[in-house]
């Protein structure tokens, strides 16, 4: 028997929707500032799905993810469909100079690991650590804009 959890976190970055989008969008740059994910690959032949795979203090987790809606620069929504029972949203709102990022995931944490660990543990440390990963993301987006202006400023 699995219980359910799930955590909602934001930022907000101070980089144009349209870099924030670009970053995001490209899942299998994920492990670049998201710690827990070791990878993510998108399968060619279905780009829709793609394959997960989250390792944290030796407990190894892999799954197949479905996208299920994409609006550009509002909205990635997901679902898996084999492995780790998870979905969520990565929602974006778009302030003309700045965007904010807000992020919910809900999983399943299997029974074995919900009797070694009671739930507001595991929700205060996955909030704390998907609350950092979007702070990394904010600064993995800071440096793209540097280098995004740095790159326009030698070709002018």
């Amino acid at each position: 028997m699995a219980t359910w959890l799930e955590h909602s976190v934001h930022t907000d970055v101070e980089v144009p929707m349209e870099l924030v989008w670009s970053l995001w969008s490209d899942l299998e740059q994920m492990p670049r500032w998201m710690k827990w994910i070791d990878s993510v690959k998108v399968l060619k032949d279905q780009p829709e799905l793609s394959r997960w795979t989250l390792n944290t203090t030796g407990w190894e987790f892999t799954w197949l993810s479905r996208t299920l809606k994409v609006v550009p620069r509002q909205i990635i929504q997901w679902e898996s469909v084999d492995g780790l029972p998870n979905r969520g949203a990565i929602r974006f709102y778009d302030h003309k100079t700045s965007s904010t990022v807000k992020m919910t995931i809900s999983y399943a944490v299997p029974g074995f690991l919900s009797l070694l660990m009671n739930s507001s543990f595991i929700d205060r440390v996955v909030t704390s650590t998907l609350q950092a990963d979007l702070e990394r993301f904010r600064e993995y987006a800071l440096a793209a804009q540097k280098r995004e202006l740095a790159n326009s400023e030698t070709t002018v």
